[in-house]
């Protein structure tokens, strides 16, 4: 059981910190830049970058999964939450370049209404030092809490959640692409405002 914790440790701090780097990166360029920002985040290329980085998202994950374990490439081998587990099975590997944590860090370009706000504050302050600041301060309230309930739930729970989605999880994982995918279209669109 600790062993599982600590595997389950490792996937989601690096994970965890990527993210929280990203927000901060995020809001201390918004701050520097000031409002050269605003008006670009008001550019339809906004949208058509933001969307298309989306929608690449979504399709290497239903590649990865038609091409199955092992078939992205790169330096940083991860393991796979989903695995069969058995007393003599070993977790499946992919290689990700840069892991989870770029994977994490990552996660800042997705539009989110919440991010943009925190990024427009970030450019009227003008500054790099309180965009970063701004930046931190989600990125925190975004990853501390979702961070200690895994700590305090699913880490507890995680080989029973496991054993249980273990057969849903081509559903769930073409279900997340497929959202990613129209994620990705809106925003392209304009429907969904970066």
């Amino acid at each position: 059981v600790a062993g599982e914790k600590r595997q389950a440790w490792r996937t989601v701090l690096p994970f965890s910190l990527g993210r929280l780097l990203g927000y901060s990166v995020l809001g201390m360029t918004a701050g520097a830049l000031g409002q050269a920002l605003q008006s670009w985040l008001a550019s339809p290329l906004v949208g058509w970058l933001l969307g298309g980085a989306t929608i690449l998202v979504g399709l290497s994950l239903l590649w990865r999964r038609k091409a199955g374990p092992g078939a992205c490439n790169g330096s940083a081998k991860v393991a796979l939450p989903l695995t069969a587990l058995t007393k003599t099975a070993k977790p499946a590997k992919a290689t990700l370049p840069g892991g989870l944590f770029l994977m994490g860090a990552g996660m800042a370009l997705n539009p989110c209404a919440p991010l943009g706000t925190v990024l427009l504050a970030a450019s009227t302050t003008g500054s790099a030092v309180a965009g970063l600041g701004l930046g931190l301060g989600f990125g925190a309230g975004a990853v501390l809490i979702p961070t200690l309930l895994f700590a305090f739930g699913v880490a507890h729970f995680g080989r029973q959640l496991r054993e249980h989605l273990l057969r849903w999880r081509p559903g769930l994982e073409v279900g997340a692409s497929a959202m990613l995918i129209v994620l990705g279209l809106s925003t392209m669109l304009g429907w969904v405002k970066p």
